[in-house]
């Protein structure tokens, strides 16, 4: 409580809207360990218990204050497989639960304090390829995001051959895919891949498998091999469309046909003008409040657009640190204002979407209408009504980023096991880590028989 609370911060908005490169920044290592001097070792670590993982924070930040970067690595390793992913990502439910967040609102920076121990560890070369003894069984895992790698590199670890099938060209799922570079350097993402491959999991990459005609023979397409195991870990591939009047006019588009082919564009593809999606010179419309609308706003930035809108059908959430509907030490649903908000956007609530508006094929605008929520008398979800007259928002480019669909699986044999958001539906990436650790563990007992 007595040394104050110091984040990082980002680099200047008119210097980062300029590439793609990450917008935050690092403390230096006298600054690091002061910040790890704060946690404060609470007899009971609620940053513990709200962390998917488990993660131990209490006990790495003390490590890490007294300068001892290598236990706190393996003590942060022990719970988290890839803590340079959640270090730069993660919304740190932990940091909420913090009791310097119930206290002061001003929690130990544990998201950054575990970037910089990964990364000291990278640095440092304390983490260093492992090889382990084999038991003679073999997993395949269908899907190379953060579950499907957590699941992968556990069950290796416990001497299964493990071979990872994924449909794209390279590992990280929506980590590679979805999350911008200004938040996630894909470099980090092929460093921990290029590990794993030393440690001996094997990956395929363009192996667009059909889970359905999966499910009813047991086993992947000839030639494939034949495994022990399984395990799913697909995500959720299918985004919630909005079918209003006029889905059909160029120029809407879901967010991940932007974000997956910008992260393909940085990382060396070529796209035709016509297939590629822009806002360059373009006014945007976001529609969705959430991370994924405003990694759009982060890339139409980049980009080059002319204006950015990003508008939310449910209320604004409440200002301040506290939220009366869920208090501590729960997640706080208060409003989040991201680097990407930072850079410019004009942000509304309680606004539902009407119609497409085109002329000669091409959108030109988005006609919306003011709504409430009423209480339904009934219970269950509140009732739209309107609260104001429709009026057009001008745009060439609109971004869909409203949520994915829980995908339905069918019936698999006992010996595959489905991980991360392809069972739960879509969520943070540290809880389907958490979800691929708990898979392997279940794997893992099954095939011990």
């Amino acid at each position: 409580m007595e040394v104050p609370r110091q984040e990082a911060g980002y680099r200047p908005v008119h210097d980062r809207v300029k590439d793609f490169s990450e917008v935050e920044q690092t403390l230096n290592t006298k600054q690091r360990r002061e910040q790890a001097s704060r946690c404060m070792d609470c007899g009971v670590p609620f940053c513990h218990w709200a962390c998917p993982l488990g993660n131990k924070a209490p006990e790495w930040n003390d490590a890490l204050y007294k300068g001892e970067w290598e236990l706190a690595y393996q003590r942060l390793n022990e719970t988290n497989d890839f803590p340079e992913f959640t270090g730069r990502i993660c919304p740190a439910l932990c940091e909420k639960a913090c009791v310097l967040n119930m206290t002061i609102h001003e929690p130990t920076t544990n998201r950054e304090n575990e970037a910089a121990i990964t990364e000291g560890a990278w640095r440092e070369g304390f983490i260093v390829p492992q090889s382990y003894p084999r038991n003679g069984k073999k997993v395949a895992v269908i899907g190379a995001g953060p579950a499907g790698l957590v699941a992968a590199n556990r069950l290796n670890k416990k001497g299964y051959d493990v071979t990872v099938f994924d449909k794209n060209e390279a590992a990280g799922g929506l980590l590679r895919y979805g999350i911008p570079n200004f938040k996630l350097n894909k470099a980090i993402i092929d460093r921990r891949i290029n590990l794993l491959v030393e440690e001996g999991i094997t990956f395929k990459y363009g192996a667009n498998i059909d889970i359905e005609e999966f499910a009813k023979k047991g086993k992947l397409p000839s030639g494939w091999g034949e495994f022990d195991a399984y395990v799913v870990a697909t995500g959720t591939p299918q985004a919630r469309d909005l079918n209003i009047p006029g889905r059909e006019l160029k120029g809407v588009h879901l967010a991940l046909e932007m974000l997956a082919q910008q992260n393909r564009v940085l990382a060396g593809q070529e796209f035709s003008k016509e297939e590629r999606v822009t806002a360059k010179g373009k006014d945007v419309l976001v529609i969705g409040g959430g991370d994924t609308g405003s990694d759009c706003i982060g890339t139409s930035h980049r980009q080059g657009c002319k204006s950015v809108t990003q508008i939310e059908i449910m209320p604004k959430p409440v200002e301040g640190p506290v939220d009366p509907q869920n208090p501590w030490p729960n997640w706080p649903r208060t409003l989040k204002t991201t680097s990407s908000h930072e850079e410019g956007c004009t942000r509304r609530w309680n606004i539902n979407s009407l119609e497409f508006i085109g002329k000669d094929g091409k959108l030109v605008g988005v006609k919306v209408q003011p709504i409430d929520w009423q209480p339904n008398p009934e219970g269950g979800r509140p009732i739209m009504v309107e609260a104001g007259k429709p009026e057009v928002i001008r745009c060439e480019l609109v971004l869909l980023a409203m949520g994915f669909l829980k995908p339905q699986q069918p019936e698999f044999p006992e010996n595959v096991f489905v991980a991360g958001d392809a069972a739960s539906g879509a969520s943070l990436v540290v809880r389907a880590m958490a979800s691929g650790r708990d898979i392997a563990k279940k794997v893992d007992a099954f095939l011990s028989k």
